[in-house]
């Protein structure tokens, strides 16, 4: 996962990754206790083995001898407990252990962070609670790493609601741990939802400054650079990232897209296509791939890419019906058709998916089917005079002249010249037709 996750995935992230490497601080802190019952030492050396039953077996042993809580060494058995349950997977009752720790000694920075993070997980608002006070509290080991983790759990946890608190919140771990680039890059994040890109840019500059590798940082950069209007910033930048590290595949992937911005095309592809050499399993990449192709008239090429993504992707409706636009341009009516049929089924509020199924059930002669597909089309968007000429025609062919006059008429008088060809025929069918006409 990059570090470009949106909010909640990444608090995830960190609170995986939190959960696991607090505990063992912890253990550094709790005092020496002479009558601490011996399950609790024996607990965490069976934690050390990733043995969390048997540790969960003896934790639970330890605090029956103390249901009360009064004990001094109780909320190093709670938190012991609540990390061994986060483990097994059980969060509802981790989260109470965390708690009853907290209660046991509210000033431990570990179990109040722990508890926060777990909190976070579940989208619950005590959370902020128990991050703001980890920020106020002293880890037992690596003390301002610990705090910057605090301080960056508290800005992701926020940050929707209150931006301008979670950017003092990224700025109070950056100063912690000034050589981590994770709060720059965090802060620049979220400076460009908030639309202010001079601050943006400087975040990620900083990040740049500090990793001259991230790939993230020079996304981020050139993403400030195309909506300040200032793309010629942003193809130097990338041209050059990319001759350093030729296999970067998200490199290739934003200098195409900075090169489409630009009118590109050509050279769009190239890049493109080295982004999908180096990472085969970019869909993304490959979907942006094939539309360049459509827009060049490489259809073939296309089709392989839409057929390949389908593959992988049998249930995306927007993939059946690219390929199928692709097939109606390659005159290849019939596929054409049983991939818009297969997009509506996948997604029947389509209306666009029903014009297209019109068009390549009409070239098919189809004719039952053109009418079907206009009749749930026109459920769902109006007309137009394309969806009345084809209207018209199919009930042509089907010899129902009253109906197909009705619709030629209907497309004469909203056509405004737009058609000239099917103007000239709509006419010419008319009076062929209409007995008056003849």
């Amino acid at each position: 996962m990059t570090r470009f996750a949106k909010t909640l995935p990444l608090l995830l992230l960190l609170a995986a990754c939190l959960v696991a490497q607090t505990h063992t601080t912890v253990r550094h802190h709790k005092e020496a206790v002479e009558n601490q019952p011996p399950e609790i030492a024996q607990a965490e050396e069976a934690i050390q083995k990733n043995d969390f039953t048997s540790a969960e077996t003896l934790l639970n042993k330890a605090l029956e001898s103390d249901p009360a809580g009064e004990q001094s060494w109780c909320y190093q058995a709670w938190f012991d407990l609540g990390f061994v349950l986060n483990h097994l997977g059980r969060s509802s009752d981790s989260i109470a252990a965390y708690r009853k720790s907290v209660a046991a000694k509210p000033d431990v920075f570990e179990s109040n962070l722990n508890l926060g993070l777990m909190l976070a997980r579940t989208r619950d608002l005590e959370a902020e609670q128990f991050l703001r006070a980890a920020t106020t509290l002293k880890p037992t080991a690596h003390v301002e790493e610990g705090q910057a983790r605090a301080w960056l759990s508290l800005a992701h946890l926020i940050e929707n609601r209150d931006p301008a608190q979670a950017l003092e919140a990224y700025k109070h771990a950056a100063k912690l741990t000034p050589n981590d680039p994770e709060p720059h890059i965090s802060a620049g994040l979220l400076d460009e939802r908030q639309k202010d890109f001079p601050a943006a840019e400087a975040e990620y500059k900083k990040v740049l400054v500090l990793e001259p590798q991230s790939t993230e940082a020079a996304i981020g950069l050139t993403n400030i650079y195309m909506k300040s209007g200032h793309v010629d910033l942003a193809e130097p930048l990338l041209r050059r990232l990319t001759a350093e590290r030729p296999e970067d595949a998200g490199l290739h992937l934003q200098l195409a897209r900075v090169l489409v911005a630009q009118g590109k095309k050509d050279d769009a592809v190239v890049e493109l296509q080295a982004a999908v050499k180096f990472a085969p399993k970019d869909s993304e990449a490959q979907r942006e791939l094939a539309e360049l192709l459509v827009q060049g008239k490489k259809l073939q090429d296309a089709e392989k890419i839409y057929r390949d993504l389908i593959v992988d992707h049998p249930n995306d409706a927007d993939l059946h019906g690219q390929l199928g636009g692709v097939l109606l341009k390659e005159h290849k009516f019939p596929d054409a058709q049983a991939e818009f049929i297969a997009t509506i089924k996948l997604k029947p509020d389509l209306g666009e998916a029903y014009g297209s199924l019109a068009v390549a059930a009409n070239e098919t002669n189809n004719y039952p089917l053109t009418i079907k597909a206009l009749d749930a089309r026109a459920k769902l968007l109006p007309e137009t005079p394309v969806s009345y000429f084809l209207r018209a025609t199919a009930l042509d062919h089907l010899q129902d002249y009253k109906q197909a006059s009705k619709y030629y008429h209907l497309f004469l008088d909203s056509a405004g010249g737009k058609y000239p060809d099917e103007e000239w025929k709509a006419r010419h069918r008319l009076v062929a037709i209409e007995p008056k006409k003849r």
